[in-house]
């Protein structure tokens, strides 16, 4: 496994507002800003898959692979010869804040291949993605 990218936040946010956003996949790309469109095949849980389309990438499979309400949510990317990972860890911090991290890696015999092409791409643009999900989940309509 390869990591390519990581990004966190801290945030006065509730948790539940950013699952508001990852559960309307309808809206990934207002704050996803490689992502063109986003279809899932069931409801927002473990185990459902679903269609992504990158802009200027062919569409492609993913699957929720786990999902715990107001803690994770990880999705997987079915790449020809490369499983591309996004997991979601959403915590308290102390001072009762929410932490979310993202951190995304590639497993697979063509993983090299995959990370050559996507690599630098979603490590450059993890951070700013994040944070525009920040002020989605902000005006979400969630409150403390």
């Amino acid at each position: 496994m390869k990591t390519i990218a990581t990004a966190e936040i801290t945030t006065d946010v509730p948790a539940a507002a950013f699952f508001e956003r990852w559960a309307d996949v309808a809206t990934w790309p207002q704050w996803n800003t490689d992502t063109e469109w986003v279809r899932l095949d069931g409801p927002f849980r473990t185990g459902t898959t679903g269609r992504l389309k990158p802009k200027g990438g062919p569409a492609t499979k993913f699957v929720i692979t786990s999902l715990v309400a107001e803690r994770e949510f990880t999705d997987v990317s079915l790449l020809l010869g490369a499983r591309l990972t996004f997991q979601h860890l959403v915590t308290e911090d102390s001072r009762g804040r929410t932490v979310v991290a993202v951190q995304v890696t590639i497993t697979g015999p063509l993983a090299f291949l995959w990370t050559a092409v996507l690599g630098k791409g979603i490590a450059a643009g993890l951070g700013g993605d994040l944070a525009r999900l920040e002020a989605a989940a902000r005006t979400a309509g969630v409150s403390a």
